[in-house]
């Protein structure tokens, strides 16, 4: 018997926990690795080409983790978000609302802020992108560390909010890196995804069939001109989520398991060991607080994504447009806010694309330093708001029997006083 919908999420969120801590290692060894005296390896390893050039696929190992591994990881992201939509959290309308409308905010506002930051320098026409997206992985280990004693709704939003933040970051990818496209190419990714489609609704269960399709569908939509990670995601929106009777599981279930290792523990971590390898010399530091780029993605990311994800989630919850995850008050979703701001895979990613030559290397530190900043930062309310909900659980276990008036949120020093008072009580 398969297990309940909250198993599966929480294995696929034990899973990325693992790949988290992967990918800051990963991260940490190629700032090393860039900034030791064997740094011409690590330049050599990285630009590398290997591939077929008959078929235009001789492409460097820093290309291939970003439009091949990173596929695999948008792939597996478009699953999760599949399944959210169909069977999850994110099926219920008012629970959609809330992670989907705070996604939208943390896109807009750092893209807004970049734009005032950056406005007039070379190059911002495309790095405003760089600040919109949030780091599932990175953010969910912070999370899983940091905030175990935090509801487990948390844990549901912030990866809800990851998922659609990740989207609406592909979706930017396609369309603002996309010079021209080859339309010939476009419709044979087209056909390849409609096949897909039409092969699951067939019920069709060989990979000798989907295996060809998706790497079609990568190959013509990498002809086409259009960024290839965004076959990924397509190909997970396009997968059956809902088991059929006698079905042990779904085929997003299954593949889930399969890939989420894969994705978390090989595509992520290589794609961060090229894409993080930073020369961090006195230069670049000092670059970070000088250059607009730079001053552009830092607050972008720090201040927008926190501003914009908190605060369009509580107007939204204070018009009733939306409803908070149960259990969770403001300073929670604050504190999931602020995790938001870790941009790392995408926000890389974006900053390879966006800009050139020594621009890149300040936009990647910039990128490495926010996100490192907000998983400390983060990481610290995480751990005062864990208190609190501990505190309350201890109060309200001592106070059995009694109803306990409850308004708005106790600040801890109430809850430590509830606390005393009732064990005093109890022992009287």
């Amino acid at each position: 018997m398969i297990q309940p919908l909250r198993s599966e999420l929480t294995r696929y969120l034990r899973t990325e926990t693992v790949g988290g801590s992967i990918l800051l290692v990963a991260a940490a060894v190629a700032v090393i690795w860039a900034n030791s005296p064997w740094a011409d390896a690590y330049t050599a390893l990285r630009d590398f080409q290997v591939g077929p050039s008959a078929i235009h696929l001789n492409l460097s190992l820093n290309t291939w983790a970003q439009d091949g591994l990173l596929a695999v990881f948008f792939f597996v992201a478009g699953l999760e978000l599949k399944r959210e939509l169909v069977v999850g959290e994110l099926a219920d309308r008012k629970k959609a609302l809330l992670p989907i409308i705070a996604a939208v905010g943390g896109v807009v506002l750092p893209a807004v802020i970049a734009l005032a930051v950056g406005w007039g320098t070379p190059g911002i026409e495309q790095a405003w992108a760089i600040p919109v997206a949030t780091d599932i992985a990175f953010a969910l280990g912070v999370l899983a560390l940091t905030g175990s004693r935090i509801p487990a709704s948390a844990r549901v939003f912030l990866l809800s909010l990851a998922v659609v933040d990740d989207l609406l970051a592909i979706i930017i990818i396609a369309a603002l890196f996309t010079t021209s496209i080859a339309m010939l190419w476009l419709l044979g990714a087209v056909a390849c995804l409609a096949a897909y489609a039409y092969a699951q609704h067939r019920r069709i269960t060989t990979p000798l069939l989907y295996v060809p399709l998706a790497l079609l569908a990568w190959y013509s939509m990498h002809e086409a001109g259009i960024h290839a990670t965004l076959a990924g995601v397509a190909i997970g929106l396009l997968t059956r989520v809902r088991k059929d009777p006698g079905e042990a599981e779904a085929p997003a279930t299954r593949l889930e398991h399969r890939i989420q290792p894969f994705s978390a523990g090989f595509c992520v971590p290589v794609f961060a060991l090229f894409a993080s390898g930073v020369p961090l010399g006195p230069e670049v530091l000092e670059s970070m607080f000088t250059d607009r780029i730079a001053l552009a993605i830092i607050l972008g990311l720090l201040v927008g994504k926190t501003v914009g994800i908190f605060g369009v989630s509580w107007v939204a919850v204070r018009l009733g447009i939306a409803t908070k995850p149960g259990n969770l008050g403001f300073r929670d979703m604050f504190a999931l806010s602020v995790l938001g701001a870790i941009g790392f895979t995408v926000s890389l990613l974006v900053a390879e694309l966006a800009l050139e030559g020594a621009e890149v290397e300040t936009a990647k530190a910039a990128v490495l330093l926010t996100s490192l900043t907000a998983s400390l930062i983060g990481s610290a309310l995480l751990l005062r708001r864990g208190r609190v909900h501990q505190a309350r659980a201890n109060a309200a276990g001592s106070a059995t029997g009694q109803k306990r008036p409850h308004s708005g949120e106790p600040d801890d020093d109430t809850l430590r006083r509830a606390g005393r008072r009732h064990t005093g009580e109890a022992q009287t």
